[in-house]
């Protein structure tokens, strides 16, 4: 154990003292594995913190939820919306249908909505989302109240003129957010008093739901004010599934309610479309696993350069150190010694140019959180499989230099200058 040690020591020093000699050689050979190591951890990170940001905004729209719609949310160049623009838009009362007919689902609830200008006193807002919803929308979402309290039951059911507001928009019309709670807000020419303010959401990437700017009313006071068929609105049924229930099955028993709510004969076509929040997920997944696969690439050509680079410095090394080498054998060192000796100065190379690799991913991770919406973070995984490839990258880098050492006839070795 001691020896290893030892070995382990003068390699590192070794390394050390290439660096301090040779600093612009050393330094010029480590680049390569510098960028490469750069490439690997700010590719992982950026892109790893990129689709956490994105699968939490996924989540947002309800875990496990089906969205019941006129529209199908796939979209793309060929997406027929002609197809799509002549169907029935879901109903209020189907909701109830719904939940009497479906053995899975775990909540459902109606979402309706418009936008509106809305104003308090001299302040004014335009084009704010306006979102009426039934009494289990806040089962199915994760709406988190930072002031005041969220609707309850006795309003969903009276219609009550109450609503909550976006973090948002309670800053910019009342100052402080907190001041919101039980004042009023006048949109369209009529008047609900805010009974709580949501918690700062941030930015999405996928639309959605915009808590921020947003206000959540009941769903029966919105109808007693708009005009729910209007093309202007955007109804949908969110159903959620119960736990440990797949989505495949969900949507193969919604299919069928649907079917029978509609009474539609066996020959005709859905007139409605059942949109499964995970298959987002899923396609985000995929497409970020092939933004790491393009990293990937990109990274193992630095790192090749780089493994180049890294065994001619070595190879440089053992021809300066071969008086060393003969005179290290002539006084009893073992041949897997020297093996050892240089495998070890070669990883310890390498090292020493993902550390500073890491360093620029490190500097460039604060810039960027300062600018992007959301924050990149290094996971210690991804650190962790940066660290092993180097060791990996350093010992298949010095194993030829290694074995020229170790193979030296110690005499020859001696004499050389």
């Amino acid at each position: 154990m001691l020896k290893l040690l030892t070995i382990l020591w003068n390699s590192f020093r070794m390394a050390l003292q290439e660096l301090r000699v040779n600093k612009l050689r050393t330094f010029l050979s480590l680049f390569g594995i510098t960028i490469g190591i750069f490439c690997i951890i700010g590719v992982l990170a950026t892109v790893n913190s990129l689709e956490s940001k994105v699968q939490s905004d996924i989540k947002s729209l309800g875990t496990n939820t089906i969205y019941v719609d006129k529209w199908e949310y796939s979209g793309g160049p060929e997406y027929p919306w002609w197809k799509y623009i002549n169907r029935p838009m879901p109903k209020y009362d189907e909701v109830k249908f719904i939940k009497e007919k479906t053995t899975l689902a775990k909540y459902v609830c109606y979402f309706n909505g418009t936008n509106a200008n809305i104003h308090y006193e001299d302040n004014q807002i335009n084009n704010v989302g306006i979102y009426a919803v039934s009494d289990e929308f806040a089962d199915i979402q994760s709406i988190e109240i930072a002031y005041g309290r969220y609707l309850n039951e006795t309003e969903f059911m009276r219609g009550n003129p109450v609503g909550v507001i976006g973090y948002v928009m309670a800053e910019q019309l009342y100052g402080r957010p907190e001041r919101a709670i039980g004042r009023p807000v006048l949109f369209d020419g009529k008047k609900i008093n805010i009974v709580g303010v949501i918690k700062k959401q941030g930015q999405s990437f996928i639309g959605g739901f915009d808590y921020d700017h947003c206000i959540v009313l009941t769903y029966r006071y919105y109808a007693s004010i708009y005009n729910v068929n209007s093309d202007n609105t955007q109804p949908f049924i969110m159903v959620n599934g119960k736990d440990n229930v797949p989505s495949t099955a969900l949507i193969d028993e919604l299919k069928g309610v649907m079917r029978q709510l509609r009474k539609l004969s066996p020959r005709e076509e859905d007139n409605f479309a059942l949109n499964d929040v995970n298959q987002f997920s899923e396609n985000v997944g995929q497409f970020f696993g092939s933004v790491n696969i393009g990293g990937w690439i990109i990274a193992m050509l630095s790192l090749i350069v780089g493994a180049f680079g890294v065994m001619n410095i070595m190879f440089v090394t053992v021809r300066e150190r071969t008086s060393q080498i003969g005179l290290k054998k002539a006084i009893g060192a073992k041949s897997r010694t020297i093996l050892t000796e240089f495998l070890l100065e070669s990883a310890f190379l390498c090292v020493i140019g993902g550390l500073i690799g890491l360093v620029l991913v490190w500097i460039l991770a604060k810039i960027l959180s300062s600018v992007l919406p959301f924050g990149i973070f290094i996971p210690i995984n991804i650190v962790t499989l940066a660290f092993s490839i180097c060791v990996i990258l350093g010992i298949l880098s010095g194993i030829l230099p290694a074995f020229q050492a170790a193979r030296m006839n110690p005499v020859v070795a001696i004499r050389s200058t």
